[in-house]
């Protein structure tokens, strides 16, 4: 099967396809008959097949428009890594997260990407370095986050849609569209 790689054309398709991306996360997390293990597993097979084809340093969206989440473990590890201080470091680069714990880059892209490349890549960040996070446990109960993050990296959106090609034409999916979601 050949993906999608252009990050344009998978905005746009990801826009088309956006109420029937949402009836498939309904369809997970309530009428899918497989267990969060499987699904899962499901994530983790397609999450492997599709990032064997995909060249993340063709595409580097995520360096351009999402701002990872920066523990102080993560402060540590890129202060020491470009020789300043926490202080300067936080000075320099950071904000502090209005929604969770922690910080966020100022400004994106992200300060370290140059031509496509993580400039920091060996003590980039925890969230930098499990982004997409499809190989994470429970993946059924983050589907907003995978649902939302389809517009923006080649590798979800192909999982996603390799994923509804494999439950898509399932009983339990009539059943579901028959009797409505919500």
């Amino acid at each position: 099967m050949k993906f999608e790689t252009d990050i344009h054309r998978i905005k746009k398709l990801a826009l088309q396809k956006e109420d029937e991306n949402w009836k498939f996360r309904c369809f997970l997390k309530g009428w899918c008959e497989l267990s969060s293990e499987e699904i899962d597993a499901l994530f983790r097979r397609f999450a492997k097949e599709v990032t064997r084809e995909i060249d993340c340093t063709e595409c580097a969206n995520c360096c351009r428009e999402m701002k990872p989440l920066l523990q102080s473990k993560d402060i540590e590890i890129l202060s020491a890594h470009l020789g300043l201080s926490r202080t300067s470091f936080c000075e320099k680069y950071l904000v502090e997260s209005e929604e969770e714990k922690g910080f966020h880059f100022k400004a994106l892209p992200c300060p370290f990407l140059e031509d496509n490349l993580c400039t920091v890549y060996d003590s980039r960040p925890h969230d930098c370095r499990s982004y997409p996070h499809l190989q994470k446990k429970d993946r059924v109960f983050c589907m907003t986050e995978i649902f939302s993050n389809c517009s923006g990296c080649p590798i979800v959106y192909n999982v996603y849609e390799l994923l509804k090609h494999e439950l898509w034409d399932s009983d339990q999916m009539e059943e579901f569209l028959q009797f409505g979601y919500d």
